[in-house]
């Protein structure tokens, strides 16, 4: 490696099994700059270990988590950590900050194709495509009649948080002519004034909404925000999407109003526990449509995606302050390694 280089480090998760890349290989121009030299990790990792922190300037992670270990060792020598995609439980924010360690999300590209996913799923669950597919596969047709799908005027859709995601969600879904009503502790009445988009109470969205989408993070506040309680005061034509992360729904609880039928169905992209259990009990059941946590990803996102992350690298090597950063107070306490 040339001395003074910036050293960017991608890993394996992002290379499909025939080593091509899942995003398009022009994102990766991004990284042409004279200071920058880039290689996928030799090796997948689960987790990020101490020498690979010791080997990298910046790491662009998809599914590896980074911990207070990986930023452990005395020889480390990481400096950003940019993430594909919004979400960033995988990544110990304190260790990061602690250590100086800038981390970066790419919120631009997931915000249409995950609001468009969510859509998607409310406007299966509501025309009962799953049934309806399964109908004409086994040739019951004669059974149409007794499977209606749910008429969305003047229905509510509810979302748990109305930031980036939630807020295009109900853009998209304006021409509905759906009521939308939100809870976010963040947001105030007139932010979300412009959406046509009411702010109530947890408790009220649930016992209100006809479709409730989930659209929040994942922390310590919100695990299992969804549960027993609050499932138990939902409609029971009433049904339930999540696109953001498994443990913010006790499926413990969700299994059981989705076998009572205390709920109409659910639409489930994310699992507490991920690959999710053959033996899941979710699956058995047929009110209820599964993704494996990629519902949203399409190429538009992805490559967008790639975009952000590269560009943090790039802005770093470049002495200058990514964008995107969760972490800021990093951002006044870490020097520029590399000037213009």
């Amino acid at each position: 490696m040339a001395e003074g280089k910036f050293l960017v480090g991608i890993t394996r998760d992002n290379l499909r099994p025939d080593g091509s890349t899942i995003f398009d290989p022009a994102c990766l121009e991004l990284l042409n700059h004279p200071r920058i030299t880039w290689e996928f990790l030799p090796e997948l990792e689960a987790e990020i270990s101490p020498a690979t922190a010791a080997r990298y300037d910046a790491l662009c992670v998809m599914m590896a988590r980074v911990t207070r270990a990986s930023l452990s060792g005395p020889e480390r020598r990481l400096k950003l950590v940019a993430r594909f995609g919004v979400g960033y439980d995988t990544v110990d924010v304190a260790a990061c900050t602690e250590q100086g360690v800038i981390l970066t999300i790419s919120p631009e590209g997931v915000r249409r194709p995950m609001a468009t996913a969510a859509l998607t799923l409310v406007l299966m669950l509501a025309q009962k495509i799953m049934t309806k597919d399964r109908l004409t596969r086994e040739g019951r047709w004669a059974e149409r009649v007794l499977h209606f799908g749910t008429g969305l005027t003047g229905r509510v859709l509810g979302s748990i948080g109305v930031g980036n995601i939630g807020s295009e969600l109900f853009r998209l879904a304006a021409p509905f002519a759906m009521r939308h009503l939100a809870c976010d502790p963040y947001v105030t009445p007139q932010a979300v004034a412009p959406l046509g988009v009411g702010l109530v109470d947890l408790d009220t969205l649930f016992r209100e909404a006809d479709f409730l989408c989930v659209n929040c993070p994942l922390t310590e506040e919100t695990r299992h925000l969804v549960n027993a309680r609050r499932l138990a005061l939902m409609k029971p034509t009433a049904y339930l999407v999540n696109t953001a992360r498994g443990p913010i729904v006790d499926e413990k609880a969700l299994h059981g109003v989705l076998a009572a039928g205390a709920i109409a169905g659910a639409g489930i992209d994310v699992f507490e526990q991920e690959p999710v259990a053959a033996d899941n009990p979710l699956l058995g059941l047929g009110n209820i449509i599964v993704t494996p946590h990629h519902v949203g990803l399409t190429d538009e996102c992805i490559n967008t995606i790639a975009a952000a992350v590269f560009s943090s690298c790039r802005e770093l090597a470049a002495g200058k302050s990514p964008r995107n950063v969760v972490n800021q107070q990093v951002l006044g306490r870490v020097p520029h390694y590399f000037h213009a």
